[in-house]
């Protein structure tokens, strides 16, 4: 007998999550909410779900798991209720803006013994995968320096600027995750910068171009830079670069990005649109995983000390730049 699945969220990203899901053979049953009820309304009658009054509503519905798509906001309380019910939960990044309120909902989750799986897809992007088994095979030699690049297609709207923490802990957060996954290394400092190029960004004390210099316990460098605009689409690329070899993930027919070098061809292929684009066979493998972890009692994937750990360097990075100096991690905690 298939599962009986919670969305909490109807949006772009709660919408594609609710139809993967709807295909997936373990699911029997969806039930859809979301503040705004006609946009829950149509997800439900799409795919032919439920439709709770709110999403706290689902809690009472019989669910078997829940996913959190809803707006940042709303994940930590979300969550809370997920441990108060005793049920698995998958959320989608942060668990919360700051840190008290990670460690909080983290705390319940532990007394509460749920699955906690959090939505950083890229761990399960094939190109990832192999980047991280290239370095823990040591076929990349001794590492030298790993780098790291995420541009938005166009800016956000303001609304969504003004909720969403900032570029360090809304755009480049899965960098901050991604990084020190693939090289298997911690983060002990970030010296960041960034800049306005438009008065939305100045107005919330955000910027729209960013970069970080990490530096790793062993010695090891990344750099990480992130934009909000590039006209040629949607391009997240990571390079890593050792002793005996340099590898790529991003790099294909499709990366928004042409060489103006002489006899070089410009891309045929159109620039990924965005992130669902570039990564929905990831976002399916990982609510795949979910099913699977909550069917046979797995642990999480990815866990919560993986978003706080995520946080803590973009709070670091945020920090560094209003300080304008290197933030050792032990500082922000």
């Amino acid at each position: 007998m298939g599962m009986r699945i919670g969305v909490l969220g109807a949006g772009r990203i709660g919408a594609f999550h609710a139809r993967t899901l709807a295909a997936n053979p373990l699911v029997e049953r969806l039930v859809i909410a979301d503040e705004d009820r006609e946009r829950a309304r149509r997800a439900a009658a799409e795919l032919g779900a439920e439709l709770a009054v709110s999403p706290a509503a689902v809690f009472e519905d019989g669910v078997d798991a829940v996913v959190v798509a809803a707006s940042t906001p709303a994940h930590a309380p979300l969550i809370h209720l997920a441990a108060d019910a005793r049920l698995p939960v998958f959320c989608e990044k942060p668990i919360a803006l700051d840190l008290d309120t990670t460690d909080d909902v983290l705390e319940h989750v532990a007394r509460a013994r749920i699955l906690l799986q959090i939505g950083f897809q890229r761990r399960f992007d094939p190109g990832y995968l192999a980047a991280r088994e290239a370095v823990r095979a040591g076929s990349l030699g001794e590492l030298y320096l790993v780098r790291i690049a995420g541009h938005d297609p166009e800016p956000p709207p303001e609304a969504y600027v003004a909720t969403s923490g900032g570029i360090w802990r809304d755009l480049l957060i899965h960098d901050f995750d991604i990084v020190p996954w693939v090289v298997d290394r911690e983060v002990v400092e970030v010296y960041a910068d960034g800049t306005a190029h438009s008065d939305l960004f100045d107005r919330y004390a955000d910027v729209d171009a960013a970069a970080a210099v990490l530096r790793f316990r062993d010695g090891l460098l990344g750099i990480v830079s992130g934009s909000r605009h590039d006209p040629r689409g949607y391009d997240i690329r990571l390079e890593v670069f050792g002793a005996r070899d340099s590898i790529a993930v991003g790099l294909d027919a499709r990366t928004p990005l042409r060489s103006v070098e002489p006899g070089v061809a410009a891309p045929v292929d159109p620039g990924y649109r965005d992130f669902m684009d570039r990564f929905g066979p990831a976002y399916r493998t990982e609510l795949q995983a979910f099913l699977e972890a909550v069917r046979d009692g797995l642990p999480s994937p990815v866990g919560g000390a993986e978003a706080r750990r995520a946080l803590s360097l973009a709070l670091t990075a945020e920090r560094s730049r209003a300080q304008r100096r290197p933030v050792a991690v032990w500082e922000v905690g």
